[in-house]
């Protein structure tokens, strides 16, 4: 175990409170170059097969980290809605941001789960993104749903599409027609957000649909009620 290895395992374990602390003790003295690497190596491997959980929370609060970081100088960015892509509250003091595929299954799973969101907080702002990642067909749902958001009807567009179950040029279309929206109408920049969004997404480390942003925190994947309102409490808090 190299030097600079062995000092981030004890920085990290140093996270983990009481125990991380009994850790960072015994493996990192004043003088780290007079140690005994035998001993050091012996007491870290032996703490950690005794504690094997620390390994995925570090490496956790290691993602948490490096992504508040990423978002930090593009937190403007991501909550800035497009246009008319936006439910709750416009004007709310916290932005639930969503980035969205409409073939994503989970996503769709999701919808219920903002409502009760909107609902039960009246200054919550929710964000969704368009990221297109899954078929070519998604692409052409996202230009059809920022269409919906600059002509005012996205949240009637969105939820329609979710229902017509997996997307085709067909389910667009269709969708389009029963929320009113004019799909020859589509936004100049309907090409240069979705770009964004995936500049976004890759600077982040979004690798999947649903990906939250909470204030500095990203939650991947669909999330139980209660994580969510958890995040936006914290969010609130700051």
């Amino acid at each position: 175990m190299g030097r600079v290895s062995l000092l981030l395992l004890v920085l990290l374990g140093a996270a983990f409170g009481a125990g991380g602390m009994w850790l960072a003790e015994r493996v990192a003295p004043s003088d780290v170059s007079t140690a005994n690497k035998t001993q050091i190596e012996r007491v870290v491997r032996d703490y950690v097969l005794a504690n094997p959980e620390l390994i995925p929370q570090a490496m956790q609060k290691l993602q948490e980290r490096e992504s508040a970081r990423a978002i930090g100088g593009d937190r403007g960015q991501i909550e800035t809605a497009y246009k008319g892509a936006v439910l709750g509250n416009p004007q709310g003091d916290v932005t639930l941001v969503e980035f969205f595929d409409y073939n994503c299954g989970y996503c769709r799973a999701s919808l219920p789960v903002i409502r009760q969101l909107v609902a039960a907080d009246p200054n919550l702002r929710v964000v969704f993104r368009e990221l297109p990642i899954l078929s070519d067909e998604s692409r052409d749902a996202a230009r059809a749903s920022l269409a919906a958001a600059a002509q005012g009807k996205f949240s009637t567009f969105h939820e329609a599409l979710y229902a017509a179950g997996p997307v085709s040029a067909t389910t667009i279309a269709a969708t389009a027609k029963t929320s009113g929206v004019d799909l020859t109408n589509l936004p100049d920049d309907a090409d240069t957000e979705i770009a964004s969004n995936l500049a976004l997404a890759g600077k982040i480390g979004i690798t999947g649909t649903p990906t939250w942003v909470i204030g500095d925190k990203v939650l991947a994947g669909a999330q139980p009620l209660d994580k969510l309102q958890e995040a936006i409490a914290t969010a609130g808090a700051k």
